[in-house]
């Protein structure tokens, strides 16, 4: 089936790791750099096309996040996984289930569980308060799926052991937390204009992609443009790092603005 291209527009809502940069307590030097684009919220983005806009998960800092971009409207949430800098934003909905009421959620059975027990006041009745944000959650599989007239194929990677869910919209496609992806599901990100994929540090981790482990996915991929996020302090400098990548591989910073 053949759908019109849309165009969209995507907001880098964060792009640090679990604990931000600059880390509470730490004083390396990346933390006390006075560049903007080494100051990075919990990883999220928010993606826009026609007339509405979905974040990709909803961290801790979704709350500032919003409020630096002006979001004036929300039409729903696609989470990855249940890892607290991914869900720790979720009361904070609030001020947009007041504008369009249940606000749709999209994840996999796991995570739901796993916010079901975490925030039960908004999905147990009998713990439920007034004011609590409301939501519509929407268990996903491995098929594809339309919202908005978008078509959505998720897409399962490994962080560590733990299977968490990538999107692709249209030729777009966002992979964070990942350590490992199957060759079945690398067929489903060949063709893309543009990748967003961890690129943690330039050490090796057990549970995401470092810096080598980003560039060899991302030519192995062979997307038009990729753009690395999920950075800790540990990577390095913006600007330093920035130098040392392909033409068509960028840093992403909180901020940052493009369109596919």
């Amino acid at each position: 089936m053949n759908f019109t291209k849309k165009l969209l527009k995507i907001t880098f809502l964060g792009t640090g790791t679990s604990q931000g940069i600059p880390m509470i307590a730490n004083n390396e030097p990346v933390c006390k750099s006075t560049n903007p684009k080494d100051k990075r919220l919990r990883s999220s983005i928010l993606i826009s096309w026609d007339d509405v806009a979905y974040t990709v998960d909803c961290g801790p800092d979704f709350r500032q996040q919003m409020l630096r971009e002006n979001v004036q409207s929300l039409n729903g949430v696609f989470f990855t996984h249940e890892h607290a800098d991914h869900i720790g934003g979720l009361d904070d909905l609030r001020p947009f289930c007041y504008k369009i009421g249940d606000m749709p959620i999209y994840l996999n059975k796991r995570t739901l569980g796993s916010l079901e027990r975490r925030f039960e006041y908004i999905f147990d009745p009998k713990f439920r308060y007034p004011g609590a944000p409301k939501v519509m959650p929407k268990v996903i599989n491995d098929r594809s799926f339309m919202v908005d007239g978008l078509e959505i194929t998720p897409i399962k990677v490994f962080h560590g052991k733990l299977p968490i869910t990538a999107y692709r919209f249209q030729d777009f496609a966002y992979v964070t937390d990942v350590s490992f992806v199957e060759e079945t599901e690398k067929e489903k990100l060949k063709g893309l204009d543009v990748l967003v994929v961890d690129a943690l540090r330039i050490a090796p981790h057990t549970t995401h992609f470092n810096l080598e482990d980003a560039l060899a996915f991302v030519t192995e991929i062979k997307p038009q443009k990729a753009y690395f996020t999920h950075i800790s302090h540990r990577l390095g400098f913006h600007d330093e790092v920035s130098k040392l990548l392909p033409d068509n591989v960028f840093l992403a910073y909180d901020g940052l603005k493009i369109e596919v």
